[in-house]
């Protein structure tokens, strides 16, 4: 009992010394950084799993207006032609459980989705907490808005790439012509619209880890601007790569899309260091200036006059 009070009262002095008002310059050793780590994480994960309960609960049940999310992650599946989709009871959309837990893990598989991106200004604090715990007051005060901006970012991928999914799928299931037939199983469907949601929607927030690379100094506009020919070409190449199908359509829209945020992030980083060789230019100045300019002292001090010769006062 003793020994659980004094690791709790060890614990609390431990954070009060990583306090912003005890350690104003951020500063801490190896130790105490992976205890923050694993503070941050901890934090983070709980805020997923809060919103995964939020998810899962309303995988199967309508949130007044708004239908439930089984019906909303359908649509794409259900806006294929009935000619080349597979449907048992007409008139009726569904999809195939193969396995006795499977809609339960595909259950749980949206629900942490859903925790991931309802929860994201939470667990994007925690992480910009972690890794800024030494910049300055001024620029911690840029958390609110790099949560908030991420989060816009995330939401806006996730959007763009839910009206994506239905092109590139009817892109995909089109080969093979009258051959085949889609009946796709809740896994494999599931899998693939979330992953296209989640690529989408971490691929937004390029600009805003570009910028704040800026921000701190670490991402210059000239070396932006010397790579963007290799950074745009990476951009399409990675699209290729992450995106799950093999359809054109969802790779040149993620592409396209991510080379626009890029240029963005580009024009905002060249008025952001033009402000700033301005700014530095205009202090050169002004210390010049006053190294220029004689202090009080140099006036207070008046030269000597040299000493007459004898016989000039004679």
């Amino acid at each position: 009992m003793v020994r659980d009070q004094s690791r709790r009262s060890a614990r609390r002095e431990q954070r009060k010394l990583r306090s912003r008002r005890h350690n104003p310059d951020g500063t801490m050793s190896l130790r105490e950084h992976l205890y923050e780590l694993r503070h941050r994480l901890g934090l983070a994960v709980l805020f997923v799993l809060l919103g995964g309960v939020f998810g899962f609960v309303w995988f199967m049940v309508p949130l007044g207006p708004v239908p439930s999310l089984s019906d909303i992650l359908l649509t794409p599946y259900c806006a294929l032609p009935t000619d080349v989709r597979f449907e048992p009871v007409p008139g009726q959309c569904q999809l195939f459980q193969t396995k006795p837990f499977e809609a339960f893990m595909v259950q749980f598989k949206v629900g942490i989705a859903v925790g991931l991106v309802v929860m994201s200004p939470a667990w994007l604090y925690q992480v910009w907490a972690f890794i800024t715990p030494g910049l300055y007051v001024r620029e911690r005060r840029l958390a609110l808005t790099f949560v908030l901006i991420g989060s816009l970012l995330f939401a806006t991928g996730g959007w763009l790439a839910f009206f994506v999914i239905p092109e590139g799928l009817e892109v995909l299931v089109s080969f093979g012509g009258d051959a085949f037939i889609t009946a796709l199983n809740a896994q494999d469907y599931i899998s693939f619209v979330l992953v296209m949601l989640l690529i989408f929607g971490v691929s937004f927030l390029l600009p805003l880890l570009i910028t704040m690379l800026n921000r701190v100094g670490v991402l210059p506009y000239a070396n932006l601007r010397k790579w963007r020919r290799f950074i745009i070409f990476g951009l399409f190449v990675f699209a290729a790569v992450a995106t799950p199908g093999t359809d054109p359509v969802s790779m040149i829209v993620l592409a396209a899309a991510m080379t626009v945020l890029f240029e963005v992030a580009v024009q905002i980083a060249r008025v952001h260091d033009r402000r700033k060789a301005r700014r530095e230019a205009l202090e050169d100045a002004e210390n010049a200036t006053d190294l220029d300019t004689p202090s009080d002292l140099d006036l207070a001090v008046k030269p000597v006059e040299p000493a007459r010769d004898l016989d000039d006062v004679t």
